[in-house]
């Protein structure tokens, strides 16, 4: 067994290996802090039979042992991974892949286990320091290590790795994995941060990045095995170059349009060319079409990047800076309670947002502390969206994170739950898809909320930047399509206000960037956003809408003394079913006393609201109410005149003349009007019918 120490942001960080799972290619255990992940890679021995890309799975395996509970559901143990498990690992996945080697076919598998959390202590980073030693010390061709650290933004100072009260009060949750030498991801969600302070945190974030790094490279001198030598992928040079040779032009020419439809549909005609012209002359060739792909893929790339880099062309013959055409519209959809529709040329998003109780939050069971969710993103990408014919099987993971970047972009705009008592839901479905739906829902999303009446501090917006590369030369161009993200070498999305940055998610395909790329990255995309609010979103609606839809619910908010919240409930909650039954709306009351009522008619909210206050308030003489009688008897009559409370009309008060039968004035079942008259002693209540 090898064990070795460090200290990540001034907290012990152990690294054990050689003591278990000493069958996988490289394996680590991290303990940081309290929490410990446990990282297995391996690797197949050779490729599967027609892959023709590099087969990589990450896993971040939550496990509710981890933090002393038993798993919810019925069969009590863990089912599919949370959103929030998605996430970490493609959070660990973005980094990596880039790093493998490009003709690398070999399945590999990285299953990161949380074992043990201490909240302090976040085991996404935990997982990737792992992952790093795992690769490092393997036999897996791999052109590391990659670290992840947290950035919080706390009382104007930049944390790194905060911890878990640091995090209740940052403006800012970034998580940034670098080499050595470069950035290779950042996730972000931010409360409005300026450019130069997200910059600033990137920049301090490698500078640990780098110490940790220093730190695997150790490892893996130390104890590290060769990397095993593996059957390369590499195109087929001679096939290649015939059809570079003789359809050079006609790519270009099919390349050179901004309809998607109209490229796809010549470059099939291109095929069908290059399988007349070859296929006999490869004929001995059992993976010609695999192989042709491959050389259609790679001459694409090479006109595309060459247009780019070399003569500032774009595909749709755009500006290097110019957007696409840009629409919005709300208002769509006539009985949902919010709309909108973003168009960025051929990319169109559907949003639509529904308002609820507070009850309608979604509960969350995880490793972490948060129990539920107010807001609800959720993305859709169907296959019609790319013109495409596949059956929908819900969403992969891909559709889980582009949602949770919509989600992180939108929730610091969000109003409180006491300036607006509703859970909030929004759902994205990417109607056309040609490059940043991702973007595009956050825009159609900030539409959807204006125009169900949410106040939302600030509108935001999303565009992308991408990147090319070669060598030392490099050049961004905004808002990419899909071909220039297909070729390209980086998807660099920011969402944000016209303040400040509310959420990041970089993905690329090269060995890393630069603070220089990144420095422009945040330029271009700020300056884009802006136009996009002030010249499209802003114009469309300039504000939420100051209500709500008919068709939402009317939220009613009140608080009571938590004492009195039992009579409210009433015994077996008799009290409470008997005001929903009465007046059709829905009731939530909160342990600290915090009550909120959902009527999609106002009316029978204020009823609600009216019923509960009689019941937490001590009724004084004079107060008058409605009432039903309960109970006749000799001397006078029963009547609930608040739900569970009931009080006595004496004989004698039921009217102003005499009185022989009770039942000669009311009868059970009877709705009659009291007033109170006075409380005895012991607490009860007489009362007098009026009229």
């Amino acid at each position: 067994m090898y064990t070795y120490e460090t200290t990540l942001s001034g907290r012990k960080l152990v690294v054990e290996t050689g003591k278990m799972a000493c069958l996988a290619n490289g394996h680590a255990l991290v303990r940081f802090g309290d929490t410990v992940v446990m990282s297995n890679v391996t690797a197949s021995a050779k490729p599967r039979d027609g892959v023709d890309f590099f087969p990589l799975s990450v896993d971040f395996e939550e496990k509710l042992y981890a933090v002393g509970k038993i798993p919810g559901s019925f069969t009590k143990r863990e089912g599919k991974p949370s959103d929030k498990a998605i996430l970490a690992s493609r959070a660990i996945d973005r980094p990596l892949r880039p790093l493998f080697p490009k003709d690398l076919r070999n399945d590999v598998s990285i299953v990161n286990t949380v074992l043990s959390v201490d909240q302090d202590n976040m085991p996404e980073v935990a997982a990737m320091v792992a992952t790093a030693v795992a690769l490092e010390i393997s036999d897996i061709p791999f052109n590391g290590p990659v670290i992840s650290v947290n950035v919080g933004y706390v009382d104007g100072q930049i944390v790194i790795n905060p911890n878990e009260e640091q995090r209740k009060r940052s403006q800012l949750n970034l998580l940034v994995a670098g080499s050595m030498e470069k950035i290779v991801m950042i996730e972000a969600g931010a409360k409005e941060i300026p450019d130069d302070i997200m910059l600033k945190a990137i920049c301090d974030a490698h500078v640990v990045i780098k110490e940790m790094c220093a730190f695997v490279k150790k490892i893996g001198e130390e104890i590290g095995k060769p990397k095993f030598e593996y059957e390369s992928h590499d195109v087929n040079h001679d096939l290649y170059d015939d059809i570079a040779n003789n359809f050079t032009e006609k790519f270009e020419k099919a390349l050179d349009t901004d309809d998607k439809n109209v490229r796809d549909d010549a470059i099939n005609v291109l095929r069908d060319e290059i399988t007349e012209m070859f296929g006999e002359k490869y004929a001995d060739l059992e993976t010609f079409a695999a192989d042709m792909e491959e050389c259609i893929y790679k001459l694409q790339k090479v006109i595309v990047r060459r247009w780019l880099l070399v003569d500032g062309k774009r595909v749709d013959g755009r500006k290097l800076d110019e957007i696409r055409p840009l629409s919005a519209e709300v208002g769509l959809l006539p009985r949902v309670h919010g709309s909108g529709l973003f168009t960025r040329g051929q990319t169109q998003v559907l949003s639509v947002a529904t308002l609820g109780a507070i009850s309608e939050a979604q509960l969350l069971d995880g490793i972490d502390n948060e129990t539920e969710k107010r807001y609800m993103h959720q993305y859709n990408f169907p296959s019609y969206s790319v013109g495409e014919t596949r059956p929908s099987r819900g969403p992969g993971r891909r559709e889980i994170g582009h949602g949770a970047l919509a989600e992180k972009a939108l929730v610091p705009v969000l109003p409180s739950v006491e300036e607006f008592p509703y859970a909030i839901r929004v759902v994205s479905e990417v109607l056309s898809s040609n490059g940043s739906t991702s973007q595009g829902s956050i825009c159609g999303s900030t539409l959807a909320l204006m125009d169900a009446g949410v106040p939302i501090k600030e509108p935001v917006a999303g565009i992308s930047v991408g990147l090319i590369t070669e060598g030392e030369r490099w050049m961004t161009m905004l808002d990419i399509q899909g071909l220039e993200d297909f070729y390209g070498d980086m998807d660099f999305k920011v969402a944000g206000t016209k303040n400040g940055i509310t959420a990041i998610q970089v993905d690329i395909k090269i060995d890393g960037l630069t603070p220089e790329i990144i420095a422009e990255a945040f330029k271009k995309t700020g300056e884009a956003r802006r136009k996009i609010l002030d010249e499209i979103m802003l114009p469309c609606i300039s504000a939420p809408r100051a209500d709500v839809s008919q068709y939402a619910p009317k939220m009613i908010t009140m608080n009571i003394d938590p004492d009195k919240i039992r009579d409210v409930i009433g015994s077996g909650g008799k009290t409470i079913q008997k005001i929903v039954a009465e007046t059709g709306v829905k009731i939530d009351i909160e342990d600290d006393g915090s009550v909120f009522i959902a009527a999609v008619d106002r009316d029978a909210g204020n009823k609600a609201m009216n019923i509960i206050k009689g019941i937490v308030t001590d009724p004084q003489p004079g107060d008058e109410f409605d009432a039903v009688v309960t109970k006749t008897t000799t001397f006078g009559a029963f009547v609930e005149y608040l739900p569970g409370r009931e009080g006595l009309v004496h004989i004698s008060k039921l009217s102003d003349k005499r009185v022989d039968k009770v039942e000669d004035v009311v009868i059970v079942g009877d709705e009659i009007k009291v007033k109170v008259l006075e409380i005895d002693k012991m607490g009860r209540i007489n009362l007098a019918k009026i009229d």
